[in-house]
């Protein structure tokens, strides 16, 4: 297992890309430190991967609280006496261009997807240079790469994801900790099947209609993207750090 005995921290873990992201690394061996806003689907995902054999504990929080961050890795070290990997997945998006985002709608999605992941990161680079080593993977999109429309703010905040990546990959090499990315497109999460609600669209054919501007000709499954974060947070990326894994089906190609 590749990721036996090691301490995974993941935000966003209650639906979606998190909790593929947690099945995953739990799957590989991990114990797991999960963390959302709903105290009642946390508990139900530490249930279900307890289940499944899994080792995994769960706290609510909310990552706008400033004092969060800190305090939940202070959680995880102090309850399993160290930090191997973090996973900054949690994130949030409100649509709408320029003349539509209004202060409200830009400050909330930059303290979660900006915010949230400076200040955890903060928390792991502190402990992680105690320990001499660990692993950061941010969950970042195709969208922080390349423009998108009618999502400015969530598109400026994830391309933010992607340069504290390589500043934190160079800053930290030194230390044994590596730092990448994961840059997924389209995924059918429940964030997704809302933008698809709101177009006025059944589940079906608006998948349909996104998977065809897709070179592979699909959308993403979620857990295609937490095979792509166990490879980073494993040892079979151990020359990694620094980089952009897209996993968006050739969208970013072109």
């Amino acid at each position: 297992m590749r990721l036996q005995d090691k301490i995974v921290l993941v935000t966003g873990a209650t639906s979606g890309i998190g909790a593929a992201i947690a099945e995953a690394c739990a799957a590989e061996g991990a114990t797991l430190m999960l963390t959302g806003r709903s105290g009642e689907r946390g508990s139900a995902m530490r249930q279900k991967l307890v289940a499944a054999g899994g080792r995994a504990d769960f706290l609510a929080g909310n990552l706008s609280d400033p004092s969060w961050p800190d305090e939940l890795v202070a959680a995880t070290v102090k309850r399993h006496g160290r930090l191997d990997v973090l996973v900054n997945n949690a994130g949030i998006i409100h649509r709408g261009a320029i003349d539509r985002c209004s202060d409200v709608d830009w400050d909330d999605v930059i303290a979660v997807n900006v915010t949230a992941v400076f200040r955890l990161s903060r928390a792991a680079v502190r402990q992680m240079k105690r320990q001499a080593g660990g692993v950061i993977v941010n969950i970042a999109s195709d969208w922080g790469l390349v423009g998108g429309r009618n999502a400015l703010a969530y598109c400026t905040s994830k391309g933010a994801v992607v340069q504290l990546t390589r500043a934190m990959a160079l800053d930290h090499a030194g230390d044994g900790i590596r730092v990448n990315c994961v840059c997924p497109g389209e995924v059918d999460t429940p964030m997704l099947a809302s933008g698809i609600a709101k177009r006025g669209l059944d589940h079906a054919e608006g998948l349909k209609r996104l998977a065809d501007g897709i070179p592979l000709g699909r959308v993403a499954r979620p857990e295609e993207i937490g095979k792509a974060v166990v490879f980073l947070a494993a040892a079979d990326s151990s020359f990694v750090t620094g980089a952009m894994l897209s996993v968006d089906g050739g969208s970013t190609a072109a």
